[in-house]
């Protein structure tokens, strides 16, 4: 797990300590045995990168951006899908198991997902915190 992954991309533009890449995935993607599992098989994509080089880039440089360590990728899959999958079937069986309705079940467990997502994008800091990207020149 201790592969690096890596996206090729364009500087789209640069800012105090943040520089903002557009990549293209689908190179990444295809080398990805997960790549079933994220729902981002290619495409572009905005990446935010907190770096304190930002003023060596600028918009149009060709640039690398990297994720060193995989385990915060599968981590990021962690809390993006499987934990809200689990929520929303223990939820859904609770539910059933009290004897409500399917309907009520069902809004149950996707208000309870829904909830989980709102949490999950207050504490979101907490997560570019502990997944970080970085980015090289070309």
């Amino acid at each position: 797990m201790g592969r690096r992954i890596e996206h090729r991309g364009v500087v789209e533009s640069v800012a105090t300590g943040v520089v903002m890449v557009r990549t293209e995935r689908k190179t990444a993607c295809a080398e990805c045995h997960a790549k079933g599992l994220c729902g981002e098989q290619g495409g572009e994509r905005l990446i935010r990168v907190a770096t304190a080089e930002a003023s060596a880039f600028a918009a149009g440089d060709r640039v690398i951006v990297a994720l060193e360590n995989t385990t915060m990728a599968f981590s990021a899959i962690l809390w993006a899908y499987i934990f809200p999958l689990c929520i929303l079937l223990a939820v859904l069986f609770l539910a059933h198991a009290l004897k409500f309705s399917d309907g009520v079940a069902a809004l149950a467990s996707l208000g309870i997902t829904a909830l989980y997502y709102v949490v999950l994008y207050t504490v979101r800091r907490y997560f570019e915190r502990k997944i970080k990207f970085t980015i090289i020149k070309e």
